[in-house]
């Protein structure tokens, strides 16, 4: 990136100076518990005027995507520099300036299979918080077995008719677009013959329908496609990513990186109720005499040296990743940073006791985010699904 030095050192006295000047006061002094996630999109109310000042500032030099190349939004900064960039940011208790589906998932997979015109037209939007993305893969019949989607598009000539169903789709209700695997030949395998269409949920026949869960929120969504048209082309640009009823092959790559966020729940400390302090560090906020108890302090060390072990794993794969050659690790990070969140919150559960399970006490917030660790072990692949992975592609051990 032309505005930041290659050398490291000077590097990172530049990105401390930026977030200093450009990220207001007012949210590095607010308490991380506090905050709320700043997801952009047509829809998106920002929570404050400093929130959207430091989603704007970071955009502007491209610190929102920093790894991704400056001609589509992003910073182009190094693995070592985007990494330097995460200690600032921790440094000054900064937040993340955006976060979205579509810098985690959709992205990587345009960079990956993209043309140079759909990543011109399409990432800009992403890094700059104008487009809210949402992912459209399961289906009532196609959760675990995701080749067996039958969502399908019937070729018009110049555009698609798209009829069928999606279930699970993370906030599809305030979504503005939605990458989504539909069937474009019915009578291939049902490996083959799927595509990974890009659908404006904007158009006539699209219609979600929020999913209440036990912990009383609805992040997930049904998201039904009646009869609707989505052209071939979008400004010269084609809405297939990648091959046509090759769509499969996108689909994997787009999954390693699904899988790797969402089991980066495990690698560091967690948001919500703990606001970004480890395990140990909050529970000495409900009592300071509760570490002193030996199976509490027992179980509580054992969970932060796991969460060390995981950091560093998650490094170690963002460094494989760089070099192309990252195997089957993901369902390795998706299946141990699952398990080891929902240990985090088992954890707190059995300390706070009763009081935990109250919706509106002074544990307000612990009940759902505990009840909410349990999708983590079914979004993304059930962990049964990552062992099975792991069991098959790693280890090479025979089916049963």
């Amino acid at each position: 990136m032309s505005s930041f030095s290659d050398d490291l050192d000077l590097f990172r006295s530049e990105v401390a100076a930026f977030i200093a000047e450009k990220c207001p006061q007012k949210l590095k002094d607010m308490p991380a518990s506090a905050r709320t996630i700043c997801w952009g999109g047509k829809r998106f109310e920002f929570a404050s005027d400093e929130q959207r000042i430091w989603m704007e500032n970071a955009a502007s030099v491209g610190l929102t995507a920093p790894r991704w190349p400056v001609e589509y939004g992003g910073a182009g900064l190094s693995r070592a520099q985007e990494k330097v960039f995460r200690e600032e940011m921790e440094k000054a208790k900064a937040p993340s300036p955006l976060e979205s589906f579509g810098l985690w998932m959709l992205g990587p997979a345009l960079l990956a299979f993209g043309t140079h015109e759909q990543k011109l037209k399409y990432l800009p939007d992403i890094t700059n918080g104008r487009i809210r993305w949402c992912q459209g893969y399961s289906e009532p019949g196609a959760g675990s077995d995701l080749a067996n989607v039958q969502t399908r598009a019937e070729d018009k000539g110049d555009h698609w008719v798209v009829n069928g169903q999606k279930i699970w789709t993370s906030y599809a209700n305030h979504a503005d677009w939605i990458f989504a695997l539909v069937r474009t030949d019915k009578d291939a395998p049902k490996h083959k013959g799927i595509s990974f269409m890009l659908i404006d949920m904007s158009e006539t026949g699209v219609s979600t329908k929020p999913i209440k869960l036990i912990s009383g929120s609805s992040p997930f969504c049904e998201t039904f496609f009646d009869d609707v048209t989505v052209p071939k082309q979008d400004d010269g640009t084609s809405r297939i990513v990648g091959e046509l009823n090759r769509g499969w092959d996108v689909a994997k790559h787009l999954l390693t990186h699904e899988r790797e966020m969402i089991g980066g729940g495990g690698s560091g400390a967690a948001g919500g109720i703990l606001g970004g302090r480890s395990l140990g560090a909050f529970i000495d906020t409900l009592d300071d005499h509760l570490m002193e108890d030996p199976i509490i302090r027992a179980e509580t060390m054992e969970l932060e040296i796991d969460t060390l072990a995981m950091g560093m794993t998650m490094e170690r794969y963002k460094d494989m990743a760089k070099q192309g050659g990252v195997g089957h690790a993901s369902a390795m990070l998706k299946y141990s940073g699952t398990e080891l969140n929902k240990r985090r919150y088992e954890i707190l559960m059995s300390i706070t006791g009763s009081e935990g399970v109250e919706w509106d006490g002074d544990h307000g917030t612990l009940a759902p985010e505990w009840l909410r660790t349990k999708a983590n072990s079914i979004e993304g692949g059930t962990s049964e699904v990552m062992l099975d992975i792991l069991s098959k592609r790693v280890l090479e051990l025979p089916s049963s």
